[in-house]
């Protein structure tokens, strides 16, 4: 009696096996293929969904949190990935920079950890960037700031100049004194686009007035930013456009120290990037004019998502303007930023979008502007 319930045992288990294996045919007998069709395809094809494309990026030596370009992408790749329902280490990340010395290693990381798409933020990465898109070419690059030649890289660029000439527009019809400043970060032709820009909108409302420029030669170094507006403010300048990253993180803490111990001071500081309102903030005051507001976040999104669609605008140069939104001035300071002066700004912008306008980028042009004035 055992060994026969034994034997039906067996019989049933096998029949189980059979019928479970077979359970993938369809009526005619056929197998459902479409697994299998599905990994013949790879993430090329239509069904690639948002959770087949990941996107990293790697910061310069300001760091992800230095309230300028840095903290704008990764804003703008967490927004993109939140979007699609991914989330940090699943989908997208990034990598903090210390020193030059950390790029390379953390670009190769992405890399190997297979990545999609790997963004280098910042004009400080060229160099690397092109090494990696050269050594691997099955892997998507994008820089940021600067251009690269790579089949497998985008450069992505914008024409912050326009910009500048706009919150120029801006501090010449606020400064009491007629003395402004500008503080660059590394001198260099990116910066130089920001300072030609500025000192171009601030000539075209007042010819006589004064700019003084200096450089930190640095993105991360706040307490030299701090240094360069002690001195400026002290020589009489009440407004300072920064375009210096986390350097500009000193400019705005020693206006801020000027308000505070003489809080009916006209004192104020163009922040740069990104909306830097937040950033002026001193009890019931705000120093924060105005910023040039450069899109990255929008930038970075827009190539994220072209690569996930299968359109990845491999060695193609992007740049991003007025003209595309990716260039715009701060209206938050609605007590400072006045009506009249919103205004001008505004007349301004539309005689650059018209032509009646070009904007110098270079020091060699503004000079030839300068003349035409």
């Amino acid at each position: 009696m055992k060994n026969r319930k034994f034997l039906l045992f067996v019989l049933a288990l096998t029949l189980g096996m059979f019928l479970a294996a077979c359970g993938t045919a369809d009526e005619d007998g056929a197998e459902d293929n479409t697994a299998t069709e599905g990994n013949e395809e790879g993430t090329s094809g239509e069904d690639a969904t948002s959770t087949d494309y990941s996107v990293a990026m790697v910061t310069d030596v300001g760091g992800v949190d230095d309230k300028s370009f840095n903290q704008s992408a990764w804003e703008g790749i967490q927004a993109w990935g939140e979007e699609h329902g991914l989330s940090q280490g699943e989908g997208f990340d990034y990598a903090q920079s210390t020193d030059k010395a950390d790029y390379m290693p953390n670009l190769t990381r992405f890399v190997r950890d297979e990545y999609n798409l790997v963004y280098g933020i910042g004009f400080e990465l060229k160099e690397d960037i092109q090494k990696a898109a050269e050594q691997y070419p099955d892997t998507n690059f994008a820089i940021v700031d600067d251009t690269v030649e790579a089949d497998n890289a985008v450069s992505i660029t914008f024409k912050e100049h326009q910009g500048s000439f706009l919150v120029g527009v801006a501090a010449a019809m606020k400064t009491t004194t007629n003395k402004v400043g500008f503080v660059g970060g590394v001198d260099s032709p990116l910066i130089k686009k920001f300072e030609s820009g500025f000192i171009a909108g601030v000539k075209s409302v007042n010819p006589d007035i004064e700019v003084d420029v200096q450089y930190a030669e640095s993105f991360a170094d706040a307490a030299k930013g701090k240094l360069i507006a002690t001195n400026m403010y002290d020589s009489g300048v009440d407004v300072i456009y920064h375009a210096s990253g986390a350097t500009g993180n000193g400019v705005f803490n020693q206006a801020k120290d000027i308000k505070q111990n003489d809080p009916e001071r006209e004192i104020w500081v163009i922040g740069v990037d990104r909306d830097q309102h937040d950033e002026g903030t001193i009890g019931d005051h705000n120093v924060t004019l105005t910023s040039m507001v450069k899109r990255v976040d929008v930038a970075v999104q827009d190539v994220a998502n072209r690569g996930m669609n299968g359109e990845f605008p491999g060695g193609e140069k992007l740049e991003y303007g007025l003209e595309q939104d990716g260039i715009d001035f701060a209206k938050t300071n609605e007590e400072a930023m006045t009506g009249e002066i919103i205004t001008a700004v505004d007349e301004y912008k539309e005689k650059i979008l018209s032509g009646e306008i070009e904007v110098p980028s270079t020091i060699e042009d503004l000079e030839a502007f300068e003349e035409s004035l």
